[in-house]
């Protein structure tokens, strides 16, 4: 009974990151992609390792800060033009760019 438990454990965590994935890239191809796909502006290309590792290793709050509130002295804009993206939406999509940019 208590490895069930686990393996449902597990099983219902997995499902949730899923989740969290897939709304990410939702947003992503919403919003980000317009500009993140082709870089445009000097925004790092979605998958671009190089471009993104100097980014990462500034840690997930300056990423998701930077995503909330824009960069001043770039063409990042605050909240990237998403009016009706929650910040869970835009911090979400900003985790699904990391993913796949490691």
């Amino acid at each position: 009974m208590k490895k069930f438990a686990i393996l449902a454990a597990a099983g219902l965590m997995s499902l949730s990151l899923t989740a969290v994935a897939a709304d990410g890239k939702a947003v992503y191809d919403k919003v980000c992609q317009t500009c993140h796909a082709a870089g445009v502006a000097g925004a790092p290309k979605l998958g671009d390792k190089a471009a993104w590792a100097p980014r990462i290793a500034q840690g997930m709050d300056v990423l998701h800060g930077v995503a909330l509130n824009g960069k001043p002295g770039t063409a990042m804009v605050p909240r990237g033009t998403c009016g009706d993206c929650t910040d869970e939406d835009l911090m979400a999509a900003v985790d699904y760019m990391v993913s796949q940019s490691q």
